[in-house]
């Protein structure tokens, strides 16, 4: 049995939607501000797929991951379809003249484990990586648009 752990957090950007955009949707540069993520590759025969790689320490996984919805200055939505059980998707809105990224991420744990990592509030950890990824993202793009 597995289960699906999820977590959602946001960020408001001090820059218009356009660059906030053009950044996020350019996938190989997410290392730059995501912590765990180690690299990420487009597939050239196939843009829509893309070769994910997280490392933590000793900890190491990678997975397929497939693009499956596109909006530009919207939404990306994707899934895993090979490797690491995950799926999610990032949201845009625009603030006039600023925006906001949300950033829902969910993963498959085996069913014991995944009890295990809410009683040891392990997917607290989780949570406040990816909201610390947020607000790296933040000021990167404040370095980039200032």
């Amino acid at each position: 049995m597995t289960d699906w752990l999820e977590h959602t957090v946001q960020v408001e950007v001090d820059a218009p939607i356009n660059l906030v955009w053009s950044l996020w949707s350019d996938l190989e540069q997410m290392p730059r501000w995501m912590k765990w993520i180690d690299s990420v590759h487009i597939l050239e025969d196939n843009p829509e797929l893309s070769r994910w790689k997280l490392a933590t320490g000793s900890i190491e996984f990678s997975w397929l991951s497939r693009i499956l919805k596109l909006v530009p200055e919207q939404i990306i939505q994707w899934e895993s379809v090979d490797g690491l059980p995950n799926r999610g998707a990032v949201r845009f809105y625009d603030r006039h003249p600023g925006s906001i990224v949300k950033l829902t991420v969910a993963y498959a744990i085996p069913g014991l484990m995944g009890q295990l990592m809410d009683n040891l509030f392990l997917g607290k950890i989780v949570e406040s990586t990816i909201q610390a990824d947020l607000e790296r993202f933040k000021e990167y793009t404040k370095n980039l648009y200032s």
